[in-house]
């Protein structure tokens, strides 16, 4: 019986079957396809964080243990690829006799220094560890900043002071630099808070022979001096999602421990960037849940209003059914059975959209990410795709049973006010949301807690009630004002489409309010359709501006060219980089350090009128003021200085006071007292710290110190920084700089908006977005109305003209054309506003205003638009057919 009923839809009912089967296959494409591109992306952030690490494991070798033992056992631990042994010795200093500019020689003396001494194959098995700037790849090599401090260079000699020894001298190979000096130089097992402030400024690497002859006479009377540490290459074929890889990471370093017995303490480099790539990946899982269920949601309404629009058809089928003798399990049955088939069909569909849409999108059918994870996402979606059909199918046509009535063709039955409207759950939901979203967006509030070093972070998913509940109300609150306007506006309604129904204006608004419940669930449906796609497009847009500018902060701006420490650039020097071509505009920043009190903090010395011309301040970053105030303010007070709000904090200050500060002089010298005025708080800058550090101008810190060299050179390309570009600025910045376009720091960038990579998930969200829009407006409206054949059949009956009863047409498309639009939009922006406080973690720093998308917003008007007039076109093309094949057919 089943099958002989399928088959009779399929043959009768192709039509309606089709278009849910299209709302099925729908929402499980679009949890399919963001459910896989989660997937992609944790196991991306997993592989980025994974290359960002030199050495994985830095084991520090107990006193009295043997190294080569350590590393012996190490080699042995599962997952272990390379192990080298890296001595370590804490000198009183380093020296080195150059020649004087005026003739004679001058003797350069450093402070404490640390020498390491590097196995040969060093180089080769932590490729990270090491840069060569000039010279050879092997010898003696010593650091940029210790070559500037000692003046030396390739083939100069250096010595090495040695407590109650003489001096041994190396003669100098290379100069390099230490891309991850500040975990080259941590001290492993102790927590952050008691790690050095900064790697040291003198470092000389040793071959392993030479560093044995210099180093081993201090063993006897001064081994404190002397350390070791085995570094480790690990293969271990972690897992794709970080936390797993975190989890899995932290338990071998721990195991390993537990296999040295005390004679060694692992630093796990590796785990320490998994920490902050685990809490990208939850707000990858986050942004997910904020953004594609929302998108599922809509899918399921969709098919829900399209399934519904043939409610009256399959009560009247249910109830022929029942005169004929079914019962209530065999009307189920069938249903059921178009269910599945609907489901089945749907969910296949879907699937088959996904895999293509990711070779379009993504260029991978899988997007990248394992079997296991794409057929965990298909079985999800396909499963998600089975309730969406049974919702709309089953759950009907067991109301509908439990009605007992036999529902005659005859006029649409007269609506009534839901149970939820009498109550006012709308009003409730809304103020729900207001107080969640506020308490969720307060200043200090954690979406995420990921402490450092714990293996397990938590999501406040109570976050999540306050948009669900906005959601919610907002979509009722829709319905209650389209329903109200239908049914008391009918003055309102008249002259509103008195432009497209002319004389008959005041039938046409009567015909809309006896209508009003397929008139409001068009509306309604268009309505949550479009808030759908204006919030997603508006948060898209907001977090790849966000995500840009967070970039930017850190580099600095589009390419940045760093100078190498102590060399003495002149802001003139950016005139060669300037003639670049592509480059717009070039701005020399100082970098110095001053002392406030006993806090040793970062300077940059800007030049307030021009800075802005080269890279992006967002008012955001500043206190007291937007950046332009602050900037114009800065350019006013030659000796003004902007603060970070912890130190205001720490030290009391008010605007106006003035700060007594010791910066480091440019030419090497000590440190040189400066008065300064605090005028207003930064709280980021580009090329920055994260924690305190001061602004002021160019030109009072060159005065102050005698010294105008630049730390940097921020460029603008326009957005332009591909390898070509770099490599012609670095043609024109000369040898020893640094230069780093924007991608390399996005590449970079840990814990960060940038880790997450929004471009394939926007363009797959706008598309469905776009594609629900133009479905609610046309397919929503045309369905609605072929309810209607009937009444349109009798409205020609009784002898009304094709012009006549296109007024009735033209009338109810327009009034769910303004309204869904208006009311969508509205709703979709208060989402997006929301979406952006409630997510305020994810923006670090939080933006100033939101970003509207107005091109793409303009398309999706103009799709629904043209959508809802082909859907009147192919009504007004039925009513033009016979009134008695019309009435015949209904």
């Amino acid at each position: 019986m089943i099958l002989v009923w399928l088959s009779g839809l399929v043959r009768r009912r192709a039509g309606r079957l089709a278009a849910v089967t299209v709302g099925v296959g729908t929402a499980v494409a679009l949890l399919a396809a963001i459910g896989t591109f989660l997937s992609a992306s944790k196991a991306s952030m997993t592989e980025r964080a994974l290359a960002r690490v030199a050495v994985d494991w830095q084991v520090q070798v107990a006193a009295g243990a043997d190294p080569a033992q350590v590393a012996g056992a190490l080699a042995a631990h599962p997952g272990t690829a390379t192990t080298d042994v890296v001595g370590f010795a804490s000198v009183p200093g380093l020296s080195a006799t150059t020649p004087a500019p005026g003739g004679g020689t001058t003797v350069q003396t450093t402070g404490a220094a640390q020498v390491l001494g590097l196995p040969s194959s060093y180089r080769a098995d932590f490729p990270g560890q090491v840069r060569i700037l000039a010279g050879g790849n092997s010898g003696v090599l010593v650091a940029q900043q210790t070559a500037a401090n000692l003046h030396v260079g390739v083939g100069d000699v250096v010595a090495v002071a040695r407590p109650g020894l003489p001096d041994a001298s190396v003669t100098v190979g290379g100069v390099v630099d230490l891309p991850q000096a500040d975990t080259l130089f941590q001290k492993v097992g102790a927590p952050a808070g008691a790690q050095p402030a900064a790697p040291p400024d003198n470092v000389l690497l040793l071959p392993e022979d030479a560093w044995h002859q210099v180093v081993d006479p201090l063993a006897a009377d001064r081994p404190e001096l002397l350390s070791s540490q085995v570094h480790v290459a690990r293969d271990a074929g972690l897992p794709a999602d970080p936390a797993a890889a975190f989890v899995a990471e932290t338990g071998a370093a721990r195991n390993a421990e537990l296999a040295l017995a005390g004679a060694g303490v692992v630093g796990d480099n590796l785990a320490a960037t998994l920490d902050a790539a685990r809490e990208d990946a939850l707000y990858a899982q986050i942004l997910f849940l904020f953004l594609g269920a929302p998108g599922a949601v809509v899918a399921g309404l969709l098919t829900t209003a399209v399934a519904g629009a043939g409610r009256e058809r399959r009560q009247r089928e249910q109830a022929l059914l029942r005169t004929r003798g079914a019962t209530h399990r065999q009307v189920l049955a069938l249903a059921l059975g178009e269910a599945v088939l609907v489901g089945a069909a749907g969910a296949a569909a879907g699937l088959a959209l996904a895999a293509l849409l990711g070779r379009l999108i993504f260029g991978s059918p899988a997007f990248g990410t394992t079997a296991a994870a794409a057929a965990g996402w298909a079985g999800l979606a396909a499963a998600a795709g089975l309730a969406v059909a049974g919702l709309t199918i089953v759950l009907p046509a067991e109301r509908a049973w439990r009605t007992g009535r036999v529902v005659a063709a005859v006029s649409l039955p007269r609506p009534s006010r839901p149970r939820w409207a009498r109550i006012g759950l709308d009003v409730l939901a809304l103020a729900g949301a207001a107080v969640l979203i506020g308490a969720t967006s307060r200043v200090g509030y954690a979406l995420v807690l990921a402490p450092e070093g714990v293996a397990a972070i938590s999501v406040d998913y109570w976050a999540f009630l306050g948009p669900a509940l906005l959601w919610l109300g907002g979509g009722l609150l829709c319905w209650r004002l389209t329903d109200l306007l239908l049914r008391r506006g009918r003055r309102p309604l008249a002259l509103a489409v008195r432009p497209v129904a002319g004389p008959l204006a005041g039938v046409v608004s009567g015909g809309l309010g006896r209508s009003r419940a397929l008139v409001t669930r068009g509306a309604v449906v268009l309505a949550v359709a479009v808030a759908f796609a204006v919030s997603t497009a508006v948060f898209n847009a907001t977090y790849e501006q966000q995500a840009l500018i967070d970039a930017q902060l850190t580099n600095g701006a589009d390419v940045t060219v760093t100078e190498p420490p102590g060399a003495h650039v002149p802001p003139s020097a950016g005139g060669a980089l300037a003639a670049v071509p592509g480059v717009r505009a070039v701005e020399p920043l100082q970098h110095r350090y001053a002392y406030v009190g006993a806090d040793l903090q970062d300077l940059f010395g800007v030049r307030p009128t021009t800075v802005a011309s080269a890279t992006s301040l967002q008012d955001s970053w500043f206190t007291g003021g937007t950046a332009d105030e602050l900037m114009a303010e800065l350019a006013r007070t030659p000796d003004g200085v902007l603060v970070s709000a912890e130190t205001v904090s720490d030290y009391q200050l008010h605007l106006g006071d003035t700060l007594q500060l010791r910066v480091q002089s440019g030419t090497g010298g000590g440190l040189i007292p400066a008065t300064f005025r605090y005028i207003g708080v930064a709280n980021e800058f580009p090329t920055a710290p994260k924690d305190s550090f001061l602004v002021a101008r160019a030109d009072y810190v060159a005065r102050i110190t005698g010294d105008d060299s630049v730390g940097s050179f921020l460029l603008d390309t326009g957005g332009r920084a591909d390898s070509a570009a770099t490599a012609a600025v670095a043609g024109a910045a000369g040898p020893g700089a640094t230069v780093t376009p924007l991608s390399a720091a996005v590449a970079t960038i840990g814990s960060s908006l940038s880790s997450v990579d929004m471009h394939g998930l926007t363009a797959l969200e706008l598309g469905f977005a776009f594609a629900f829009g133009v479905a609610a407006g046309g397919l929503v409206l045309a369905l609605g109305m072929a309810e209607r054949r009937r009444t349109f059949a009798v409205i020609r009956a009784l002898g009304a003209r094709g012009r006549q009863a296109a007024a009735f047409v033209v009338g109810e498309a327009a009034v769910v054309l303004v309204l869904g639009l208006v009311l969508g939009a509205v709703l979709g922006g208060v989402l997006a506003k929301a979406l952006v406080a409630v997510l305020s973690g994810v923006f670090d720093p939080p933006p100033s205003s939101v970003a509207v998308p107005w091109t793409y917003l303009g398309l999706l008007a103009a799709g629904v638009t043209m959508g809802i007039v082909l859907a009147c076109a192919a009504v007004l093309a039925s009513v033009r057919r016979s009134g008695v094949a019309a009435m015949r057919e209904s």
